[in-house]
């Protein structure tokens, strides 16, 4: 079965993620029987994860509520989802270019709506918004302001796959099996015990002044926030289970830049090659450092 996650994220894993599968620990599936994913964006490690490790108990979490909302919606109401998404496709489809821009705003619009006054009664509706935003918005970013409200300009892709239902489809049947929150990711620490896996994937810390493609909430990950994520892998530690964190790595820009080797300082650093895949400069994107901070 081959599972790809349902939207492009910034910061996806799927590139690296023969990298990260290499420091998965060798107890997962036996002594170790619970997954647990605080910042869980596109999902690409949590399908790995469920589809070749035998995993009783998985608790994933985001702050992000229109991503986890969707998560819910793919989960309990497929049928509905994949009738809606099928819908706004094949309307998309039709359309000429002109028209798809002005369906676009007005799609984006009616989302900002919903995402400042929308209630239970609108969640499906949420989902298949989101979900057609991120596959039709300039470059699959999902990216809001300091108000929160999503604001990506249209994308120009000829025909672009929004309702993939075989896909949602498979992820509807792994996610039975699968606690979902939303909220911040301290408060998975009560799932957490000595046989957990931990795969940590927070908000990048940005490579340079100008790069604000890390903002897919209206909550800022500063590196006052950074070093209070290292607090949750200590407290993560002392628990007796396992972790990974991923984060970006700043010596690409800076090579004295020492930021995450002081303070992950007590764990242990690897450095992987990816490709910056979601850049407005097609030619700033080539290859880059990754960190995955693991505590064995």
């Amino acid at each position: 079965m081959n599972i790809k996650p349902f939207v492009k994220w910034a910061g996806g894993k799927s590139q690296i993620l023969p990298d990260i599968r290499k420091k998965y620990p060798q107890q997962l599936g036996s002594s170790i029987t619970k997954y647990c994913e605080p910042f869980v964006g596109g999902g690409a490690v949590l399908f790995d994860i469920i589809l070749n490790n035998d995993i009783e108990e998985i608790l994933i979490n985001d702050v992000n509520k229109e991503l986890i909302n969707s998560y819910i919606q793919i989960k309990f109401n497929l049928d509905i989802l994949l009738m809606e998404l099928f819908k706004i496709q094949n309307c998309y489809w039709n359309m000429s270019a002109e028209k798809r821009k002005e369906f676009y705003y007005e799609k984006r619009e009616r989302f900002n709506f919903l995402k400042i006054n929308g209630d239970k009664d609108v969640n499906i509706e949420k989902a298949v918004l989101f979900i057609f935003l991120n596959k039709t918005c300039f470059n699959g970013l999902f990216r809001v302001n300091k108000n929160g409200l999503f604001n990506v300009p249209v994308g120009s892709y000829k025909k672009p796959v929004i309702c993939d239902s075989d896909n949602l489809t498979d992820i509807s049947r792994l996610l039975k099996k699968v606690d979902i929150r939303c909220g911040d990711y301290k408060n998975t620490i009560d799932f957490i015990d000595e046989k957990t896996f931990v795969y940590i994937d927070p908000p990048y810390r940005p490579l340079s002044a100008t790069a604000s493609f890390t903002a897919y909430t209206e909550m800022s990950f500063n590196d006052v926030e950074q070093s209070a994520l290292k607090k949750f892998a200590d407290d993560i530690d002392r628990k007796g289970a396992k972790f990974i964190v991923s984060n970006s790595d700043p010596k690409n820009n800076d090579e004295t830049d020492n930021f995450f080797d002081d303070l992950y300082k007590s764990y242990y650093i690897e450095r992987v090659t990816a490709k910056r895949m979601i850049n407005c400069n097609g030619e700033s994107r080539g290859d880059i450092s990754e960190l995955l901070i693991s505590n064995y």
